[in-house]
């Protein structure tokens, strides 16, 4: 997790805190049976920040052109069907098919005996179908408010995966970086729940990380300085 998401962290933090000191305030409890009913269903609504944990191939070699290569996060959002079985008030489980749309840009930067220093980016997109199974762990209501974490696993399909994509014979700005279609990770954040006249609304902020390196080696000029490659999400939703 980069600063930008430690803080942006804290202020969800900061802000669960501080309502629940104003939700003391009130009596009255708006939809009071909602967490004993077996079922609800919803949507969620979500911008995210994806990123990547980058390995190099091999050792530092002072001849070689390429100095540093680094990842550049972009934002993106998504847009998913919340379906909870409540265990009971306090335990809950929770599936969201969502459809995310994410980007990072890999950043190369050379060093050149004729030209100098030059940079290549290269963008790799990414439109996922997410299908997680989290469970929710909810404190206990203070009046209209209630705070919860929450954790588990995701299996993701890219729709726009260039796995199939032949990078043999094209020219350097046309190579793409290949990633795998079908992935896993596992998911952790934190939340807040108020209970309204009429719904309940959320805020959640969440981190996504993938298990396993997702890079496809194709040993072309973007793909073999690279070890590893493992997407992680920030989601704000």
């Amino acid at each position: 997790m980069n600063a930008c998401h430690k803080y942006v962290l804290l202020i969800c933090i900061s802000t669960l805190i501080s309502v629940g000191g104003v939700a003391q305030k009130y009596k009255s409890k708006n939809l009071p049976d909602f967490d004993r009913r077996r079922y609800h269903f919803g949507f969620t609504l979500g911008l995210n920040s994806a990123n990547m944990e980058l390995q190099r191939s091999g050792p530092a070699n002072p001849n070689d052109s390429l100095l540093v290569i680094s990842v550049d996060p972009q934002s993106g959002f998504n847009l998913g069907i919340v379906t909870s079985f409540n265990f009971n008030e306090f335990l809950k489980l929770r599936f969201i098919p969502s459809i995310s749309f994410a980007q990072r840009n890999i950043e190369y930067d050379y060093n050149l005996v004729t030209i100098g220093h030059r940079q290549i980016i290269k963008p790799v997109e990414s439109t996922y179908i997410d299908l997680p199974l989290l469970v929710k762990f909810k404190s206990a209501r203070l009046n209209n408010f209630a705070a919860y974490i929450i954790t588990g696993g995701k299996y993701s399909i890219d729709l726009v995966s260039d796995e199939n994509v032949n990078n043999d014979k094209v020219p350097d700005e046309e190579v793409v970086i290949k990633l795998k279609r079908q992935t896993y990770s596992y998911e952790i954040g934190v939340g807040t729940d108020f209970y309204l006249e009429y719904f309940k609304f959320g805020i959640e902020a969440k981190m996504s990380y993938t298990i396993g390196d997702v890079l496809i080696q194709d040993n072309t000029t973007f793909s073999s300085p690279l070890e590893k490659l493992k997407p992680r999400i920030f989601l704000l939703s």
